[in-house]
């Protein structure tokens, strides 16, 4: 039989690998997060107490559960706290990989480790698998030391990037759609970007991706992403137009002028030939995404 743990569960994407994965019979699976409680106590799902940076609670874990894969959906990914506080951000994402790395070898376990576009500079996305990384940002720099690694250590692995994740999770920081329309639905104005581009990313995409991942035994890196490129603004116009608001609350302006702490790439975005050919990926577009997303808000009494 399949075990699985799952580092991060308490974040977006490790909520929808719960979701998915644990009504599975074939698969035992143990979620994790440094959280004391899982956001879904309510239902039958395995859960105990792990934070990655705790290397003897990590090793003692993954040997008395002994999985055959690891997912790593633990990660410090606000890209301007991570520029202001780097040794804690060095901390979760890459001492708390190298935890997990070391645990996975002594058991002879797949690691799946989530990663991002921020590791390249921005100046000629799309980006393809085997371009060459250059962050620009110490989010960027901490998530790249964290895949380089796992890709030298010797174990089983994938890895999957991805870009502007979103979708609907309990207790999770609002990612883009959810700010946008939070904030209109408040009737704020906000600022959004018109030169940085890249591929939003439905959550089902990916989580679908990873859980291929392993039942195809797939190792390597995948670049995962949603079907459309667009700028900040036009995501955040295409979310108002969606939700039924205001789209003149959404201001034009360039990233310079947000006087964002860390950079951004500017122009990303992936080709995702390999994953579509290899993992059977059909990546939703942004008006696919963003419907899916208008109905789980909808589920959860969030209209």
């Amino acid at each position: 039989m399949n075990r699985i743990l799952i580092c991060g569960s308490n974040g977006l994407f490790g909520q929808r690998l719960a979701l998915m994965l644990s009504p599975q019979t074939e698969y035992e699976v143990l979620n994790t997060s440094r959280k004391r409680s899982f956001v879904f106590d309510d239902r039958l799902f395995d859960y105990t107490q792990l934070d990655i940076t705790k290397k003897g609670d990590v090793k003692s874990l993954v040997s008395s559960f002994h999985p055959t894969t690891i997912i790593n959906a633990a990660a410090a990914a606000d890209v301007d706290w991570c520029e202001l506080h780097r040794e804690d951000a060095w901390k979760i994402n890459v001492v708390g990989v190298e935890n997990l790395i070391e645990a996975a070898r002594k058991v002879g376990a797949r690691l799946i480790h989530i990663s991002t576009d921020y590791i390249f500079d921005g100046t000629h996305g799309p980006y393809s698998e085997d371009d060459k990384p250059n962050p620009i940002s110490y989010y960027g720099k901490s998530k790249l030391a964290s895949e380089n690694a796992i890709r030298i250590a010797g174990i089983p692995y994938t890895i999957f990037r991805t870009i502007v994740l979103y979708g609907h999770g309990i207790g999770i920081r609002d990612n883009f759609p959810l700010w946008v329309v939070k904030n209109l639905r408040a009737c704020r104005t906000i600022h959004c970007s018109e030169d940085q581009f890249s591929n939003p990313t439905h959550v089902n995409d990916l989580a679908f991706a990873a859980v291929k991942g392993f039942e195809l035994n797939r190792e390597g890196i995948y670049h995962i992403c949603g079907r459309e490129r667009v700028s900040r603004f036009q995501f955040a116009v295409r979310t108002a137009e969606l939700f039924g608001l205001d789209t003149g609350l959404i201001q034009r302006v360039k990233s310079s002028d947000l006087n964002q702490t860390a950079p951004r790439p500017l122009v990303t975005g992936f080709v995702t030939l390999k994953a579509q050919t290899e993992l059977g990926l059909h990546p939703m577009d942004i008006s696919q995404g963003l419907t899916v997303l208008k109905r789980e808000l909808q589920g959860a009494g969030r209209n």
